[in-house]
């Protein structure tokens, strides 16, 4: 007999895992299976169901037949709804050939980034990010380049800071609003100094990924960087997606408008992994962006109550501080006030990371650590849960807070 052959993994995964975020739910939800009393607050997904009008048009698609492939990226009338979507909400024209559908936000990103990055090619992300970026950018080859946009400026990205950050390698930007984890969003003034910035450097790309556009708060107008400066429209992949807005999660449809030229190649990328997204799937998607939308602000306005809440109930919290979120369903709050302190059992608190593991294991609330995201000291609440469930994990993360010395 002769000793099993050893897995090696490639080079290019072994220095990345399974998302933090995915992994701290799934730790939480075991904990849960297994009796614990634990409120999850990691996941980035809304509480409510799809709507029935959407619910209904995919078991219409299924009646009907609607379930064989479709077009590679997409059918014809799954484009159409997302031209009919960007003219509607962003007065931006896109042909059906500048369009990709894929099997979610995320598939779409990562195409972009394996359809355009050689090896060393810098990707700039403003910190704090969502966890995935960094890490489809050095499975594609590339080179992830963190910029830390602190809370002083409500965790934007700044023109210096760009222009600081371009180098002969750079190929892309990242441009997230309103943002996963800080909930920060730009206005169309505060993203016209970057999209400037864009202008004097003609080979730096720019991936808007504004999968939360719907969810802003205060009166908040929406604005995106082809918008604000549409002479970057020939360099610039404006992603979206019906998984936030609508509740459609599980349903993993995404979608992006960009160049032909990087379509095309990104539909090369998706002939050899996943090819076309589920035709059921699609066909609830079309509903969603060309059906009624009153829905979605009705349910913007219960996370905005949420919001509140959760914002007003941290800066209660002796140690925390935290500031109110633009958009998305998040906060992003500092806990630096209680680094440097000691549990119950003794234990020193130095990290976001220990904050979270001892409000996890004392007080049984999974929350994120900023570290994650590329920016500490912060954790990362997800508000898109009752409010019966905010209200209980608060008054726990109050409890655990009080009993630090």
């Amino acid at each position: 007999m002769t000793d099993a052959a050893v897995f090696s993994p490639a080079q290019r995964v072994r220095a990345i895992h399974v998302s933090e975020i995915l992994r701290i739910t799934d730790h939480a939800q075991a904990l849960k299976r297994a009796g614990r009393p634990v409120i999850v607050l990691g996941a980035g997904e809304p509480d409510f169901d799809t709507p029935e009008n959407i619910r209904h048009a995919a078991s219409q698609a299924i009646a009907r037949g609607d379930t064989r492939y479709t077009v590679l990226d997409g059918s014809p009338a799954m484009k159409a709804a997302v031209q009919l979507k960007f003219k509607r909400d962003n007065a931006l024209d896109f042909a059906l050939d500048e369009i990709s559908v894929s099997a979610g936000a995320k598939q779409v990103i990562f195409n972009a980034l394996m359809a355009s990055l050689n090896p060393g090619d810098e990707v700039i992300l403003p910190a704090p990010y969502w966890t995935s970026y960094a890490d489809i950018v050095q499975i594609c080859g590339g080179v992830p380049v963190s910029v830390a946009c602190g809370e002083e400026n409500g965790f934007r990205l700044t023109a210096a800071q760009l222009q600081a950050a371009i180098t002969p390698r750079t190929r892309w930007l990242f441009l997230n609003s309103p943002s996963n984890p800080s909930g920060a969003a730009y206005s169309a003034a505060q993203l016209k100094p970057i999209t400037d910035v864009l202008l004097e450097h003609p080979g730096v790309w720019v991936l808007a990924d504004d999968i939360y556009e719907h969810i802003l708060y205060d009166g908040l107008a929406f604005a995106t960087p082809v918008a604000v400066e549409p002479r970057l429209r020939d360099r610039t992949l404006t992603v979206n997606g019906v998984s936030k807005a609508y509740a459609m999660t599980g349903w993993r449809v995404g979608y992006g408008a960009g160049p032909r030229a990087l379509i095309a190649a990104m539909a090369v990328v998706q002939s050899q992994s996943t090819s076309c997204p589920s035709s059921v799937s699609q066909a609830a998607a079309i509903e969603a962006l060309t059906g009624p939308q009153d829905i979605v602000a009705e349910r913007c306005a219960s996370f905005q109550q949420r919001r509140d809440f959760v914002v007003a109930a941290l800066n209660r919290t002796p140690g925390l501080h935290c500031r109110v979120p633009e958009g998305a369903f998040y906060t992003f709050a500092s806990c630096a006030g209680v680094l440097g302190k000691r549990t119950a059992g003794g234990a020193l608190l130095q990290t976001d990371s220990d904050f979270c593991r001892y409000l996890l294991q004392e007080v049984e609330v999974a929350v994120v650590p900023g570290s994650v995201f590329g920016l500490a000291p912060y954790f990362r609440i997800s508000y898109a849960t009752s409010m019966a469930q905010l209200e209980e994990a608060c008054a726990r993360i109050a409890a655990a807070c009080a009993a630090l010395s």
